[in-house]
């Protein structure tokens, strides 16, 4: 899993059968460690997140689970907005 922020929606309106009424986000990657560079990835949004909230992301076949869809060609899904957190 991985900690990010929805920068932004995508329509696509030829798509995979199987994407067809899911929504498409961008998320940036948030990673202390990048020393400012930005990497973004589109994620299926399964949990109704807003630009500008950060979230959590589940990659691979995990994030399949999450849509308990297994044929998607999906590899990043948002599953959680998060509230707040501690880093130390």
């Amino acid at each position: 899993m991985i900690i990010g922020k929805v920068i932004g929606n995508v329509w696509a309106t030829r798509k995979e059968d199987s994407l067809c009424g899911l929504k498409l986000m961008i998320v940036e990657k948030i990673d202390p460690v990048s020393e400012g560079r930005r990497e973004s990835i589109v994620a299926v949004d399964c949990v109704s997140a807003g630009i500008g909230e950060r979230v959590l992301v589940s990659l691979g076949s995990s994030a399949r689970k999450a849509l308990q869809n297994q044929e998607a060609p999906v590899d990043a899904a948002i599953v959680g907005i998060i509230d707040g957190s501690d880093e130390g």
